[in-house]
């Protein structure tokens, strides 16, 4: 009985497992408890014994623009001093304009180059070196949104780069509230730093900006998903209920829309047009055809007495208008004096 008991629960276990893990092992240290996707710090007294120097050289170069000469020269001591800290070297040329990080044999972190790489490239868009020192942290990524291109018109770009600002920067401060996010927007350029998932969000607030969606569509959606994110009720639901949903409304213009008389519809048939006489078929319905070339001259010379004498009639009615006399009504008497007009008259007379 005890070997037919264990075959039935060798069988029941092995038809448990499905046929895709049946060649997988355990993992006792793989538990629950694990999050994969932490971002796991760089230690340098630890880490760097395990790696090796790189074998080659990798560098990353990016240009600045003339008005920030001054303030990299200022500032470049400090940038070196940073960088040096984690075994990059930079080189800042005035000359061609611009900035140069390079790996050097002290380097051990093999994604610091591209957190250097990203520091030049604030720098260089106007980003004050204390904000842009921020970039090294590990839990620190960058963006720089290009928004020059996505208007054509240079008063629209200005007017819709000024929205996204807001009053006194008023808007600008609550997407970085909101997004936890740092955002600098200097020329055709917006550049922000902060966690993966605000640099989403600002990203999409940006272009949604330049495409004339104003921002404060998208403040009052995060601030509401902020308020569901607290509810441990609602954390784990879809909120798409909860979402406003704006509707874009095109304001009607009372201006007629202009008529194209070359696209007006016509009369389309499947027959082709009728083809057009030619002269020698006209000619024949006339009877000119069969006529010699004496009769058709006395014809023409004939029409043309008559168009002459029909173009003289209408002149002679013309030069005869101005001798016609106009009509001037019936004839009027004068009328007879009164003799109250005359007494008037007189009296006149007398006071002189």
């Amino acid at each position: 009985m005890s070997d037919n008991e264990d075959q039935q629960s060798t069988t029941t276990t092995k038809a448990e497992v499905s046929k895709n893990r049946r060649f997988r092992k355990d993992k006792p240290w793989d538990t629950d408890d694990i999050d994969k996707w932490a971002i796991q710090p760089w230690d340098e007294e630890t880490d760097s014994k395990t790696v090796a120097p790189f074998l080659e050289e990798s560098s990353f170069a990016t240009l600045f623009p003339k008005y920030r000469e001054n303030y990299l020269r200022e500032v470049w001591p400090g940038v070196t001093s940073a960088l040096d800290k984690h075994g990059i070297a930079c080189v800042l040329d005035l000359i061609e304009g611009s900035m140069t990080v390079k790996t050097t044999r002290k380097t051990r972190d093999p994604y610091i180059l591209f957190k250097a790489r990203d520091l030049i490239k604030l720098l260089s868009r106007s980003v004050p070196f204390t904000q842009a020192l921020r970039i090294l942290q590990d839990e620190v990524a960058c963006d720089i949104i290009k928004i020059g291109n996505v208007v054509r018109n240079k008063e629209r770009f200005v007017k819709r780069r000024q929205r996204l600002m807001g009053p006194h920067g008023n808007t600008l401060k609550a997407i970085e509230l909101l997004t936890n996010c740092y955002v600098l927007v200097q020329g055709n350029t917006v550049s922000t730093m902060g966690p993966h998932k605000g640099l989403k969000e600002v990203r999409k607030i940006v272009l949604d900006c330049m495409k004339n969606i104003h921002p404060i569509y998208h403040i009052k959606e995060l601030m509401i998903k902020r308020e569901l994110a607290k509810d441990e009720k609602l954390k784990n639901e879809n909120w798409d209920r909860f979402l406003p949903s704006f509707k874009k409304r095109n304001a009607k213009s009372n201006k007629k829309p202009v008529e194209n008389k070359k696209k007006k519809a016509k009369n389309v048939t499947p027959f082709p047009p009728a083809q057009t006489p030619r002269k020698v078929d006209l000619a024949i319905e006339s009877g000119e055809y069969f006529l010699s070339k004496t009769q058709i001259a006395a014809k023409a010379m004939e029409k043309k007495k008559a168009e002459q004498a029909v173009n003289s009639e209408k002149r002679k009615a013309e030069r005869e208008k101005a001798f016609v006399a106009p009509d001037e009504g019936p004839a009027e008497r004068p009328k007879k004096r009164t003799a109250s007009a005359e007494d008037g008259k007189s009296s006149k007379k007398s006071k002189k």
